[in-house]
């Protein structure tokens, strides 16, 4: 049960309007800065932070996006579940502009990330075949049904580097692949939160048709923009849904996830990998 929601949101969503004892928390990490400073506050009686996960005014392109010291940073202020909402394009006809995934799969076609906090002296091997905690994803659903006409339960998020949209040979290999969206950061975050024994899931909000589709528009910033706004406002319907659903009911395996995980003999972890990853690791020494 998340004593602290956390939420990473993409552009335009920082805060919900409506919150109580609002304030800017910034937090050091081991592994840097985080997006952006972290905005705390009390929704419906619950405590939740947002993260931008571009920064404020959408500074960070994909691949600069610290992935580690977001997660980090949540784990550290107190956040037992995360929470993320994105936009993405989609694979599929079903899938409209405007609708809403809650995803539960991911095909990892990044390059060049950093995507584990398990390096430099500690090997952790997580459990990563369902890579979202099936009771967030629950309570994610039923609050976008609440909020919105038109939500997907289930679905392959295909996380590409970016930041250039695909080409149209590679949109069509994407689709034999059989994924149902495609965007550019929910990985290597979903990981980062299981080897930080968060619950996460992520609600995927369709802008556009990629550029598979004969009929529509190609993507493009200007496609994405126009219904940003929307996609905005719904994740805010969505957000206080959620909110209201909290505490998570049922249970989940997420906090115990590096329990088998932690391959390295604790007697060979140097000092310095133990102190960096105590917040992490810290129970199992």
């Amino acid at each position: 049960m998340p004593d602290i929601l956390g939420v990473i949101g993409g552009s335009g969503l920082y805060e919900m309007e409506g919150m109580k004892n609002v304030r800017k928390v910034t937090v050091r990490t081991p592994f840097g800065a985080p997006s952006d400073a972290l905005t705390v506050g009390e929704l419906e009686g619950r405590t939740l932070a947002f993260l931008p996960r571009h920064g404020k005014g959408h500074r960070l392109p994909p691949s600069q996006i610290n992935f580690r010291a977001n997660v980090y940073a949540m784990k550290k202020i107190g956040a037992t579940a995360i929470l993320s909402l994105s936009a993405v394009g989609s694979m599929k006809e079903h899938i409209r502009p405007g609708d809403i995934v809650i995803v539960d799969q991911f095909y990892d076609h990044t390059k060049s990330r950093p995507g584990t906090f398990f390096d430099d002296g500690v090997a952790g091997h997580i459990a990563f075949a369902d890579p979202v905690c099936p009771v967030l994803a629950g309570v994610a659903y039923a609050a976008a049904r609440k909020a919105v006409k038109r939500v997907h339960r289930g679905g392959t998020y295909l996380c590409i580097e970016g930041p250039a949209f695909s080409t149209r040979a590679e949109s069509d290999i994407y689709r034999k692949w059989g994924v149902d969206v495609i965007g550019m950061t929910n990985l290597p975050e979903a990981k980062l939160a299981r080897e930080a024994e968060l619950c996460y899931a992520a609600i995927a909000l369709a802008t556009d048709y990629d550029c598979w589709h004969e009929s529509e528009e190609d993507v493009s910033v200007e496609t994405i923009l126009s219904t940003l706004r929307s996609n905005v406002e719904n994740s805010r319907k969505i957000l206080r849904e959620v909110t209201r659903r909290l505490p998570l009911p049922g249970t989940c395996r997420c906090g115990e996830s590096l329990k088998y995980a932690l391959i390295t003999d604790r007697k060979k972890i140097p000092a310095a990998a133990r102190k960096r990853l105590a917040l992490l690791i810290g129970k199992y020494l």
